[in-house]
């Protein structure tokens, strides 16, 4: 016998329901979250926040014409008209209430003043301020036809608005013009107050003035952003346009120097290359000589245009060579040897290979040292040290004092070899030291740091 089951269709979890929505409804469900949310940050949260107003700039072009102590008082001219208007709703509010001796009818002139002069340094609290100061006013004061905005109310909340747009921005001023106009068209309501029309004697004019008065300040914000953002784009234009002037100049600079080094290396070592043939049975050491010399202006050439031929020309291509690296130490030791300088090189630790950026820079830094040995202590002899340890890689470089019978003079350098090492040394987080010995050498000690295998995988 077959029993059969029928499959009821399951209960939609909870928050199916939205989903099956019409798309119009999400649309207004997002529409109106994302308002309440704005509602929430522009008039509610930290509504009652202390934010003066500052001082006003006093380098303006109106301002710069007038006398040098009306100048300095012109910062605090905002502040000054903001309280003349706080007096200017007192003077209408006892008017309307009429003079009495009442001290509550001083309290509910007070209430037309205060939220004028609160703007000064909490502005949204005082469009809160004056919302309450107008019900409080419209339900214990003697108004007369002047509903739901008693006449003081009513100067306090247009100069309330006016000051809070200004000092915050176009969404806050639309969320107070849209709260203003609720209170308006539901104040019978609210109040319960019986009166001779259904929304009030003064809730139009309300509406129209503030919403005329929030126009102009929104169309001001709108205008001062746009200045902001044009001279701030003036500003990046300007910084590019001298860091382009730079460039500019230095690319100028390298190409004539790589126009007239490259000339007069070729030249070197053409000379060298042809100087054994102008002499008759030349001795292998002259020969050896001018080969080196050829070599090293060819090595040289080709470093140069490594380096600066990328901006001789937008189609340059560099030569596809190896960077030198520690492996080629010892060509370049024996090309000094060529030259006269007595170098010995001394290695300490586990010979490993390091990155490449460590390699090269370690040669450089030997070579710009014996470079620095050969022109200022000639003669001398000189001691390369490498030191493989576990955090990196230790390179000393010192020679010796220059002998006393020395027929060749010291060459005069710029200084720039060792602030070439020291940036080098500089750009690895590594250290240096450079300065001259207790014997009359010098002395180059650097330490590259090299990241071990555990920490590069960490």
């Amino acid at each position: 016998m077959t029993e059969t089951t029928h499959a009821h269709p399951a209960a939609p979890p909870p928050g199916d329901g939205a989903k099956s929505r019409s798309p119009e409804y999400r649309l207004a469900y997002r529409l109106a979250r994302n308002a309440l949310r704005g509602l929430r940050h522009d008039l509610i949260h930290n509504a009652f926040d202390y934010r003066p107003l500052p001082r006003r700039e006093t380098n303006g072009r109106l301002v710069r014409l007038l006398p040098g102590r009306l100048r300095e008082y012109a910062g605090w001219a905002p502040h000054a008209l903001i309280v003349a208007i706080s007096f200017l709703a007192f003077g209408v509010s006892d008017l309307a209430f009429g003079v009495s001796d009442s001290s509550f009818d001083v309290i509910l002139d007070l209430l037309a003043v205060i939220p004028v002069l609160m703007s000064l340094v909490r502005p949204v609290g005082a469009f809160w301020m004056s919302m309450g100061a107008t019900v409080v006013s419209t339900l214990f004061g003697d108004i007369g036809d002047y509903w739901p905005w008693p006449a003081g109310s009513f100067v306090c909340h247009l100069a309330v608005l006016t000051v809070v747009a200004l000092r915050t921005g176009p969404r806050t001023a639309a969320w107070m013009w849209v709260l203003t106009a609720l209170y308006g068209m539901s104040a019978k309501i609210l109040i319960g107050h019986v009166g001779p029309y259904y929304h009030g004697i003064n809730t139009g004019p309300m509406l129209v003035l503030s919403a005329l008065i929030l126009l102009c300040v929104a169309v001001w914000h709108i205008r001062r952003s746009a200045e902001e953002e044009v001279t701030a784009q003036q500003t990046v234009t300007a910084h590019e346009r001298s860091r382009r002037t730079l460039l500019e100049e230095r690319t100028t600079i390298a190409r004539e120097l790589h126009d007239v080094v490259a000339h007069h290396m070729s030249v070197v070592a053409i000379q060298a290359e042809a100087a054994p043939y102008r002499v008759e049975n030349p001795p292998p050491e002259l020969e050896r000589a001018f080969a080196t010399i050829r070599e090293n202006a060819v090595a040289a050439l080709t470093e140069l245009r490594r380096v600066l031929g990328v901006v001789r020309a937008e189609d340059y291509e560099a030569p596809d060579a190896p960077q030198p690296t520690l492996a080629d130490l010892d060509a370049l030791l024996a090309n000094v040897r060529d030259t006269g300088l007595d170098v010995e090189k001394v290695v300490t630790g586990a010979v490993r290979e390091l990155p490449q950026g460590v390699e090269l820079s370690a040669y450089r830094i030997v070579q710009e040292a014996l470079s620095n040995s050969l022109r200022h202590a000639p003669g001398a002899s000189a001691r390369v040290e490498i030191g493989y340890v576990l955090g990196g890689l230790g390179l000393r470089i010192v020679n010796g004092p220059v002998p006393a019978p020395n027929l060749v003079k010291p060459s005069p350098g710029a200084g720039h070899g060792v602030t070439g090492m020291r940036e080098r040394v500089t750009m690895l987080n590594g250290e240096m030291t450079a300065g001259p010995t207790d014997d009359g050498g010098y002395e180059v000690a650097v330490f590259l740091p090299v990241a071990s295998v555990n920490e590069g995988d960490a």
